[in-house]
């Protein structure tokens, strides 16, 4: 379930893009706000079950991604999950399993947080470069597949 104000918030981002907050787009945005991690367009597809056809589902996702209201994350083996952008959703970072493929967000207590963001700044000065944020993505075995 959204609440009005993140519904707001995406109606606004969108039309700004040009693009229409539709029936079909709310329901993948509760999805997401529902998940425990980034989705698939599979996962999304079965957990709307069906609600939404394949091919409606994959448009809704490029055009939100375009309009920065959802972030890609290209896991393993190819597959593209899907969350809320960070400035919906807040800063945090994930946890893949390279067997089962699930990603699980995790949010670092904030003396951990300032040292990755104190190495991040120190990795972008190393290169002439100027960070404007990060992203971790921790890369293993889960629990259950370890």
């Amino acid at each position: 379930m959204t609440s009005p104000t993140l519904d707001s918030q995406i109606r606004g981002r969108l039309a700004e893009a040009g693009v229409r907050y539709t029936n079909g787009r709310q329901q993948v945005v509760a999805a997401l706000v529902a998940a425990d991690g980034p989705r698939s367009a599979a996962e999304l597809h079965e957990q709307i079950a069906g609600a939404v056809p394949l091919s409606s589902l994959y448009r809704s996702l490029a055009v939100m991604a375009d309009a920065d209201v959802l972030a890609p994350h290209h896991g393993t083996k190819g597959v593209t999950r899907y969350e809320l952008a960070e400035w919906l959703a807040g800063h945090h970072h994930h946890l893949v399993c390279v067997d089962c493929g699930t990603v699980d967000d995790i949010e670092l207590p904030s003396r951990l947080e300032a040292t990755l963001h104190d190495l991040v700044d120190a990795v972008a000065d190393s290169g002439d470069f100027a960070a404007a944020g990060h992203a971790l993505e921790v890369v293993g075995r889960c629990k259950a597949c370890a």
